[in-house]
């Protein structure tokens, strides 16, 4: 299954968007990088950069109907970057409204916070966005990974790198009942 990372240009936290690539790539799944700029991607280890990834394809440019699943990794400045990016946003919201799963990590819930698709949804983050999820309508737990079916697709989601082994078990797990 193809699968689309999506990040801004530079701010995504490294080990959030190469340990579930890794995984994607582990299980047979073709990950494919997807940033607002074209060129490469900058990503950082909390506040220090860190390695550069080239960008597969460019929002605006592909759309959602080409892959099989989205995953959101975060960093605080790269979810921020991309709520502001209107077709970042429209890219998210697609997957919903195509029922295809979407795994998002630690902050990146604002973007979909942005694309109005938590609304009566479970999920969980990194804490501070609590209230920010809540206000939007969604419902916020504290847990390692929370897969919340109450909508149109799947959702994945997780609050830390330190839950990243189940963030990744989790949305192989959904690709793999999307696949069957």
């Amino acid at each position: 299954m193809r699968v689309a990372f999506l990040t801004a240009p530079q701010g995504v936290e490294q080990v959030e968007l190469t340990d579930p690539w890794r995984a994607a790539i582990d299980a047979g799944h073709e990950p494919v990088l997807v940033s607002t700029r074209p060129g490469a991607v900058q990503a950082f280890d909390h506040l220090d950069r860190a390695g550069t990834f080239e960008v597969d394809a460019v929002v605006g440019e592909t759309s959602a109907d080409a892959y099989d699943g989205l995953v959101l990794p975060g960093g605080v400045a790269n979810p921020d970057f991309l709520r502001t990016n209107a077709a970042a946003v429209r890219f998210a919201r697609d997957f919903f409204t195509l029922g295809r799963p979407v795994a998002a990590i630690c902050h990146a819930p604002w973007t979909l916070i942005e694309a109005d698709v938590v609304r009566d949804r479970v999920l969980t983050s990194w804490p501070s966005l609590r209230t920010d999820i809540r206000n939007a309508g969604g419902i916020w737990v504290d847990l390692p990974v929370k897969i919340c079916g109450n909508g149109p697709n799947k959702l994945v989601t997780s609050r830390r790198p330190g839950d990243l082994k189940a963030f990744d078990e989790a949305f192989l797990e959904v690709l793999a009942q999307e696949a069957a």
